[in-house]
């Protein structure tokens, strides 16, 4: 039942966690981190001293599997300062400000209704 565990049941809830958390926090290290967390908790509560290996393990699992849920569904700030998206592309978003937007009276006599 143990290697069940940790062979089979721990690394597929690892990368599943580990996804999930890269998308919240877009941080592989902290990912890692709080993987080791809860391992290490779980290693000393359940298990005894040599799952600390598998603790390691599923540390680096976690960050490696962070890394490639960046690479493949990027991260949320990819907007430069300058107005370019980031990807070396010729586009840039719009840098008017609202105020400075001329006032269109169709829209603004009716978005109070």
């Amino acid at each position: 039942m143990n290697n069940l565990l940790i062979f089979f049941a721990f690394p597929i809830a690892v990368i599943i966690i580990s996804a999930v958390l890269q998308r919240l926090l877009d941080n592989p290290a902290i990912v890692a981190a709080l993987i080791f967390a809860i391992f290490l908790i779980i290693t000393f509560t359940a298990f005894d001293e040599t799952f600390l290996i598998a603790t390691l393990a599923y540390t680096v699992l976690a960050f490696i599997t962070a890394l490639v849920t960046d690479f493949l569904l990027g991260s949320n700030n990819n907007d430069d300062e300058d107005g370019t998206c980031g990807c070396g592309c010729s586009n840039t978003r719009s840098t008017v400000k609202e105020e400075e937007k001329p006032f269109n009276y169709t829209y603004n006599r009716y978005k109070n209704y």
